[in-house]
């Protein structure tokens, strides 16, 4: 069929439901919901058969739903309506939830039902869950009621729905997510800030100072500060504060200040952060899941897990050199195999744009990060004394993919979604030596390609194409069970030597045919047009990133019914 998917931006959901259609043969275009005048320009271009509305932030026009069938995808169980279904799932600590696709009406949420899909709900931030658990249910439930539509099936009147528990709730004001912190214990904090996080954040004030809080996250122990009042903050570890409950403490990781945009609490408070204790580690390098830790190291007899927890998958000027010094010293371990984890909902996702944006000069932070970023590349590439893994448990973007590319091996779960490529960020050219690692893997054909399309690659479809080593099981859980058996093989294979001798021959070969300085000085020349060069376009798309500006109109690699060239 022909489908056409009608968002309000290409989130990850919208990404992997266009992936998943695409791969059973269906016909996909994309718009994003403007104005109903280009809504209903869209539809009377692309014709479609069905219109898929992953996610909305306002109706879509009667123009539109009286005269073609449009599955609108609903983060809440059958019955369930309103704006802050999820936000309310998660601050009233629901168990279980789902997601339902409703057939669009005049009534909001109200429409037949075509198919709906159970979850899970864990206590996490809402953007993971919203990421990973609705995801996949909706990927689910989409797929089920297109092939109900196209078997000629009808909905199920959601009147006539059995055993409907849904109800219709409000948009979930900022004055039910506000923080007591003279009576809330550590769990309803929690629940509370992880209940708006993405957006829109919970209202409240640090240093006396009105915010939005962010990016939040349990602290077990209070050793030597238990004296300290409720609401009151402790200290800071790098770009995190410690503020103490009635019964704990929890670590803040983000915030907005009234008229700006989201940045770690030290940037967004510099002066006043600067006065805070430092609340050091024991050991950077052990995983301790009692606190805060952005960055850990965990041995398992001859295979070592760097682990790097960065909210977003933003890496800044100094995360990058953090953890390239966590990695030069992981080299030196008794180590054969060295797995780069990432995080849980992100790997990476390259430079970090809203520190960019917040610098002095964005232009020279922008050089800075991406050499941070090439640093930390080359010390992965330089690693002859261990075999390297990339495991993507999450997403990754832009110089994210090549610094994973810089592995001996990328192995991504199941249901990960891959965006090589940088145009998108105002014509950005890229670094991370990505001229050197991706032709190696996809030839120069290919590597012109992805660059040029700028489409997103399922786990599967990048091992297709060479990008990838392996797609592995979709639960996290299970994922990891599988890396660290797959990365012990690795270890314990008895040719490991002799692996690890080519891989230094292959290396100094391709040295001394063309040195990674060259392709870095190559690529860094056109990253200085980027930053520096009469042609504003990465720093507007910067800008307008980073402040959530509105779409004004859909990218033209994504809304093909739009191409010159289109035939309808």
């Amino acid at each position: 069929m022909r489908i056409l998917l009608l968002t309000h931006t290409f989130n990850s959901l919208t990404q992997r439901l266009a992936a998943e259609l695409q791969r059973r043969g269906h016909e996909t275009s994309i718009e994003f919901d403007i104005a109903d005048s280009v809504t209903a320009e869209a539809v009377a271009l692309f014709k479609p058969d069905l219109v898929v509305a992953p996610y909305l932030r306002r109706a879509i026009p009667e123009s539109v739903w009286s005269r073609h069938v449009c599955l609108v995808v609903h983060p809440g169980i059958v019955g369930d309506r309103g704006p802050s279904a999820l936000d309310w799932a998660l601050q009233d600590g629901e168990a279980e939830w789902g997601v339902t696709v409703l057939q669009a009406e005049a009534e909001m949420d109200a429409g037949p039902v075509w198919a709906t899909a159970a979850l899970p709900l864990r206590e996490a931030k809402k953007s993971s869950i919203y990421r990973n658990e609705v995801t996949q249910a909706a990927v689910t439930a989409v797929l089920a009621a297109v092939e109900k539509f196209v078997a000629g099936a009808k909905p199920t009147p959601l009147a006539d729905w059995p055993e409907a528990r849904g109800r219709l709730r409000p948009l979930m004001k900022q004055a039910d997510r506000a923080i007591d912190w003279q009576r809330d214990d550590s769990a309803t904090v929690l629940r509370k800030i992880n209940a708006a996080d993405g957006f829109p954040g919970v209202a409240d004030s640090l240093f006396g100072i009105p915010c939005h809080i962010f990016d939040a996250w349990p602290e077990a122990s209070l050793s030597g500060v238990s004296s300290v009042g409720a609401g009151r903050i402790i200290g800071r570890r790098e770009a995190a504060i410690l503020r103490r409950t009635i019964d704990g403490a929890v670590w803040i990781g983000h915030a907005r200040r009234e008229g700006g945009f989201k940045l770690p609490v030290t940037l967004a408070f510099p002066v006043e952060t600067s006065e805070l204790a430092e609340l050091q580690l024991a050991a950077w390098w052990r995983v301790d899941h009692a606190t805060w830790q952005d960055i850990a190291w965990e041995e398992s007899g001859p295979v070592g897990f760097l682990h790097f927890e960065f909210y977003n998958g933003a890496m800044s000027t100094t995360q990058c050199r953090r953890l390239r010094e966590a990695l030069a010293w992981a080299k030196t371990r008794p180590v054969r195999v060295i797995v780069l984890a990432g995080g849980a909902d992100f790997w990476s996702n390259g430079i970090h744009l809203n520190v960019i944006e917040a610098a002095e000069s964005p232009a020279d932070e922008s050089w800075n990060n991406i050499n941070a970023m090439n640093d930390l590349a080359l010390e992965l590439i330089d690693s002859g004394r261990q075999i390297t893994v990339a495991a993507l448990a999450g997403n990754a973007g832009a110089g994210g993919c090549f610094l994973a590319r810089a592995a001996d091996f990328v192995w991504a779960r199941e249901g990960v979604m891959l965006n090589p490529h940088y145009k998108n960020m105002g014509n950005l050219y890229g670094s991370e030596y990505w001229t050197y690692l991706l032709p190696r893997r996809v030839g120069e054909q290919g590597a012109g390609e992805i660059m040029r399309n700028r489409q997103p690659l399922t786990a599967r479809s990048a091992v297709e194409i060479g990008f990838s080593d392996a797609c592995l099981a979709g639960d996290p859980e299970a994922f990891r069970i599988d890396v660290a058996r797959r990365a012990m093989e690795i270890a314990a294979s008895p040719d490991l030597d002799q692996r690890l001798a080519a891989k230094r021959e292959r290396r100094a070969a391709d040295e001394a045919a063309k040195p990674l300085a060259a392709y870095r000085e190559e690529e860094l020349a056109q990253m200085r047009r980027n930053f520096y060069g009469f042609d504003p376009s990465y720093h507007v798309a910067r800008h307008h990133f980073v402040r959530k500006s509105l779409a004004s109109w859909t990218p033209r690699h994504l809304a093909r019914h739009r191409d010159l060239g289109w035939q309808g």
